[in-house]
């Protein structure tokens, strides 16, 4: 699979390296903390960062932005009603508690339907509004990033400013649309195949 996985931080948020297996770029998908150990496993696999994308701009998810970009002198990519989120008073105090720098401004707002290239690989960003008003999915060679939308067995919570359970539930029957041995990799967790969860999982 043309992805790597790294757990990070205190609340062990899900960081993917996405790539190219024959140009070795790569996306950097939600560094949520450790910035040295994630610049460790890029320079390991002699991956060449493209960008940063967040799935969405709670503060669990982008603890390590700011230095990856900074030391790659990568753009940050997010969908534009988390680049707003993501500033509200609400996720700053979360970022304060665990001592987490919030990323500059975004230099490109995503939108549904956009596909993100990397030689023979991509990804489409599906906009998945209900965990926060800009959550994002991001689908292609097989695999689904599903960041805090969905989880092995469980989805995100929507009782967080600018969650909504509706919207969630309309999220997740965009999911269900996918193919049956879609990899759904969540934002924390275990990976599973959309499959299994169709079978186990009760919010779907």
């Amino acid at each position: 699979m043309p992805y790597l996985k790294l757990e990070v931080g205190e609340l062990q948020t899900n960081v993917y390296l996405f790539f190219s297996a024959s140009s070795r770029k790569c996306f950097v998908i939600d560094p949520g903390a450790e910035a040295e150990r994630i610049i460790a496993g890029i320079e390991k696999e002699k991956l060449l960062p493209q960008a940063v994308i967040l799935t969405h701009g709670h503060a669990d998810h982008v603890g390590a932005v700011a230095a990856l970009l900074s030391h790659f002198h990568l753009p940050l990519w997010l969908h534009e009603a988390d680049e707003k989120e993501m500033r509200s008073q609400v996720n700053r105090e979360f970022a304060a508690m665990f001592g987490i720098e919030l990323p500059p401004a975004a230099s490109r707002l995503l939108a549904a339907g956009d596909i993100l290239t990397l030689g023979d690989a991509s990804l489409q960003v599906i906009h998945s509004p209900g965990h926060s008003p800009g959550s994002i999915l991001l689908y292609g060679q097989g695999l689904l990033f599903t960041g805090d939308t969905l989880f092995k067995d469980d989805v995100g919570r929507t009782d967080l400013p600018g969650g909504d359970g509706l919207q969630l539930q309309d999220s997740l029957d965009k999911i269900k649309k996918y193919p049956a041995a879609t990899v759904i990799l969540p934002g924390h967790g275990a990976a599973s195949i959309l499959e299994q969860e169709l079978k186990s999982n009760p919010y779907l």
